[in-house]
């Protein structure tokens, strides 16, 4: 029997056997050159030994670990769960692996996670990025590796590189659309950190819409949160306490917009009376509570997930180095959860 202490090799089972090396190889690769009785030897000594092949030499001849890295902010978030779930279904049906790296919105870590992965050979990375991430060199680096990399949801301002996004001038201007047309006239926005090329989009698109309804643009109304709970109060509480204080707010997304509510409420304002919110992600959880926002924009984060995968199998499998990129934008619903 095999020793415990050590894996039982090929070259074992060949000594054993009295045959060559190779011949052990394509026994148990089932080759059509090697004989029945032959393969039946060889592969009833290995199931006896225990003997396992190889996986990192066999991936090396191969040029493939048929591993996938990803690097996201955070699980927590349902958004990047549902996308995760979507890159792993796509990633199962081609028979990929997928390993998750969380940066936590830290770019140092990013970076980490990215080499990391780099060292295990990954044969891709699908990326979302760390609100703190200015620098992409981590990524650019990778091609000399040859390891493609395809953003998604938040993505970089840079050309030539895969990604897939949210169409958030149209999403954002269907929410201020429905607003409007309930009769809001002071907007307020709670925006994200300024690296994020969505909170650029937001801004844009307010003014845009602003302008088409002939409403006067007022900057005071539109404040920022690096996504924390204390940054979000902040922000909103001094919205709630302008002069002339909006009647209603966008926020990034439903968890900020959760935690504006909840400071609304605390200063006794009523909600979609006295102010009204609508955010965007539209997590499955708003459905179950009380005071949801009154209206969520869908941002399709399964199909981001998918769609990603998707591209970055198809740059693997690509061969001769071709220089293809995509940039997939994807289309958002407004959902409505209430009509008061």
């Amino acid at each position: 029997m095999a020793d415990e202490k050590k894996l039982p090799t090929i070259k074992e089972i060949a000594k054993k056997l009295n045959i060559s090396v190779s011949t052990v190889s394509r026994a148990l690769h089932d080759h059509p050159s090697i004989g029945l009785r032959t393969k039946m030897r060889v592969q009833q000594l290995a199931k006896e030994l225990n003997y396992e092949p190889n996986q990192i030499a066999i991936f090396f001849k191969q040029g493939k670990t048929y591993a996938i890295g990803v690097v996201l902010p955070s699980l927590i978030e349902e958004f990047f769960s549902k996308a995760i779930s979507g890159v792993e279904d796509i990633a199962r049906q081609n028979k990929y692996h997928v390993f998750i790296g969380q940066s936590h919105d830290d770019e140092e870590m990013e970076k980490e996670i990215v080499s990391a992965m780099k060292d295990q050979h990954v044969d891709g990375l699908i990326v979302s990025l760390s609100k703190q991430t200015k620098n992409y060199d981590h990524f650019l680096s990778l091609k000399k590796y040859n390891i493609p990399v395809v953003f998604f949801d938040r993505v970089p301002a840079l050309p030539n590189v895969n990604k897939v996004s949210f169409n958030m001038i149209n999403g954002t201007k269907q929410a201020l659309e429905f607003l409007i047309e309930k009769g809001h006239r002071r907007i307020g926005v709670i925006n994200g950190p300024e690296e994020m090329i969505s909170t650029k989009e937001r801004i844009e698109a307010y003014k845009q819409v602003m302008i088409k309804n002939r409403i006067k643009i007022d900057m005071s109304l539109i404040e920022t949160t690096d996504l924390s709970t204390a940054s979000t109060v902040t922000a909103i509480d001094k919205l709630l306490h302008l002069k002339r204080r909006p009647t209603a707010v966008v926020a990034i997304n439903d968890y900020v917009a959760l935690d504006g509510i909840r400071h609304a409420k605390k200063l006794k304002l009523k909600l979609n009376k006295d102010i009204t919110f609508v955010s965007y992600a539209n997590i499955p959880i708003t459905s179950y509570l009380q005071d949801p926002p009154i209206a969520s924009v869908e941002q399709y984060p399964y199909k981001q997930g998918t769609t990603a995968a998707k591209i970055l199998i198809e740059l693997m499998n690509l061969q001769g180095g071709e220089n293809i990129f995509h940039d997939v934008v994807i289309d958002g619903d407004l959902v409505i959860h209430s009509h008061k």
